[in-house]
């Protein structure tokens, strides 16, 4: 095997494993994809109608109007704070069901924060 970089693999590894989970999941006008990206300092999620090409609701860490709110916690608190801000946005515009894209990622710490923070607002998967 030629020399490959750690980080070259587990990029590649996880963009397999997102191709694969990306053609069973398909999010809809009624029940869009709420797709997750966390980087190593922030985490960003956005809920997406596929049918429609259109980003329905986003939070992310790095929102002036979360930012205070945010400021002083661990990751993945504010992971949980940011499931609840989409969660809250997205019942606004009358969405209570969402497809869990967790992009590749395992579904463990911030990823499950995220997700358990839309749960805690009222959105089901």
């Amino acid at each position: 095997m030629p020399h490959v970089k750690i980080r070259d693999r587990k990029v590649k590894s996880r963009m397999a494993r997102k191709r694969s989970i990306r053609k069973r999941l398909r999010g809809t006008a009624a029940r869009p994809r709420l797709s997750v990206f966390r980087s190593l300092k922030h985490i960003y999620v956005q809920a997406i109608d596929d049918d429609a090409n259109q980003v329905l609701a986003t939070a992310s860490d790095m929102e002036s109007a979360l930012k205070d709110s945010l400021a002083g916690k661990k990751k993945a608190e504010k992971a949980r704070e940011i499931g609840k801000a989409v969660g809250a946005r997205l019942k606004e515009k009358g969405v209570s069901s969402v497809v869990f894209d967790r992009n590749g990622y395992i579904y463990h710490g911030r990823v499950k924060e995220v997700a358990d923070g839309a749960r805690e607002s009222g959105l089901e998967f």
